[in-house]
């Protein structure tokens, strides 16, 4: 924890600083290293009131000032950038992927101290799947991230999570999840769903960020996504927020995993559009081999993305229709199918959205690839996004 001047004290003039103090720190951990002027621009605070809250958190060491830089300078002195000192703390992302793990690391001076990823097979065990973690987090950093520092743990499942303080809902049949990291790291564990963290991600740090109403889809193994609703991540009752994969779509007629039939997932996962790939003629042994016939300008491959886009676009416009974003990204494995996927995707988008907004969406990649549920977790431990106003409070 960042360490706080005067605790003793709860007067008025004293809540008043610790809110200056507050709001200053809760900066450098959203923007990361700032100059004093640009912190004054920020906060407000006149040059007075800052000065004396950067010296106190300063001494306190919550706060340090870097070295200038080694640009010139016409005039005056070099400028200092202000952060959050580095060893105060540093947080975990952990995504549990259908089929991979996926790690990120930070420090609360925002800096990223790495990022490692490892597939597995589907059935892996989920003790064993936390040992791949625990290998992968200690490769970060070159072996050197100090694991008893941790503030915290954030980690994404693949499911419903209806409260990410006591973990998924079925994922980890044979023993509590949070239980189990809680016990191999020595550390508080938030758990929401992966899908809805890599969301949080995106409007945070990638695509999106900066967007106050977004809609992210992920289309991987399988189909799911999340929802940014008036500058606040959305859970919904019960956590089932940003389930698009199971919306149903016209012609689908095949057996879903949630047990109906038609889902957008039956069409638009990674497996069904390899599925459709192959009953249409085509041969690929894995979605490499699909993105490869894809280069190559395979008809049958062009075919079966188009109609796989144009269901996605489709639900995508009632989902617009519903709740107005201004942004959609779109993430997960098949989008890395570019051009042959987005266009056909943005062709229905458009035939079926109102027309007063087919010129106020905004279509967009997702930027941050495979580590973006991990770098949610991170997000959800830090709460360094103002996305996260509605959630639950972070752990003790």
């Amino acid at each position: 924890m960042l360490v706080r001047m005067h605790p003793h004290q709860d007067g008025p003039l004293a809540r008043l600083r610790r809110g200056h103090e507050d709001l200053v720190l809760d900066l450098l951990r959203k923007h990361g290293p700032l100059s004093r002027a640009e912190l004054g621009q920020h906060s407000g605070l006149s040059r007075t009131t800052l000065s004396d809250i950067v010296t106190e958190l300063i001494e306190s060491g919550a706060v340090v000032a870097t070295a200038p830089g080694t640009a010139p300078r016409r005039r005056g002195r070099p400028v200092e950038a202000l952060t959050l000192n580095p060893s105060a703390g540093q947080a975990i992302g952990i995504d549990f992927a259908r089929r991979a793990v996926h790690v990120s690391a930070v420090n609360v001076a925002h800096e990223v101290i790495g990022s490692a990823s490892e597939p597995h097979d589907p059935g892996l065990p989920w003790e064993d799947r936390i040992a791949l973690a625990e290998r992968l987090v200690g490769t970060l950093a070159e072996g050197a991230l100090r694991l008893g520092a941790l503030n915290a743990i954030g980690v994404g499942v693949v499911g419903p999570v209806e409260d990410p303080d006591a973990g998924p809902s079925q994922p980890c049949p044979s023993a509590d999840l949070p239980a189990l990291l809680r016990k191999r790291f020595e550390a508080p564990v938030l758990v929401d769903n992966n899908t809805r963290l890599a969301a949080l991600a995106e409007a945070t740090w990638g695509a999106a960020a900066g967007g106050q109403d977004v809609l992210y889809l992920r289309l991987s193994h399988g189909v799911g996504g999340g929802l940014v609703v008036a500058g606040a991540l959305h859970r919904g009752a019960y956590g089932l927020s940003g389930e698009f994969g199971h919306i149903a779509v016209e012609s689908g007629d095949g057996r879903c995993s949630c047990g109906a039939t038609g889902c957008l997932e039956t069409v638009a996962s990674v497996g069904a559009v390899l599925a459709a790939y192959r009953r249409a003629g085509g041969h690929a042994d894995g979605l490499a081999a699909l993105l490869g016939a894809l280069e190559a300008g395979d008809p049958v491959a062009l075919r079966t993305l188009e109609a796989a886009g144009t269901h996605i676009g489709t639900v995508l416009a009632a989902v617009c229709n519903a709740i107005g974003p201004g942004v959609i990204v779109l993430g997960g494995e098949l989008a890395a199918a570019g051009p042959p996927l987005f266009e056909p995707v943005e062709r229905a988008l458009r035939a079926h959205i109102m027309p007063i907004s087919r010129d106020r969406v905004d279509l967009r990649p997702a930027a941050l690839g495979e580590a973006g549920g991990a770098l949610g977790g991170i997000a959800l431990v830090l709460r360094e996004s103002p996305l996260l106003s509605h959630y639950p409070a972070r752990p003790g």
